[in-house]
């Protein structure tokens, strides 16, 4: 799924997915870079964001897999 990852003005993460109109904010990263591992959303779901250098500009939009369920 489409899901855009942004940082707000404090620096605080959040992932947007357009398909069903949410916004949440990260909660948990599974990896301190974020890309290539698993985020937990404030709603509890669990993404796995693809594998992007460290430096990779935001806002940006990939495509996660959304685990569990």
């Amino acid at each position: 799924m489409k899901v855009m990852i942004r940082k707000d003005h404090a620096g605080a993460l959040s992932a947007y997915v357009p398909k069903k109109d949410l916004e949440e904010p990260i909660v948990a990263m599974e990896k301190e870079g974020l890309w290539g591992g698993k985020v937990t959303l404030g709603n509890g779901w669990q993404l796995e964001l693809p594998d992007l250098a460290p430096d990779t500009r935001l806002p940006i939009t990939v495509e996660a897999r959304r685990l569990g369920d």
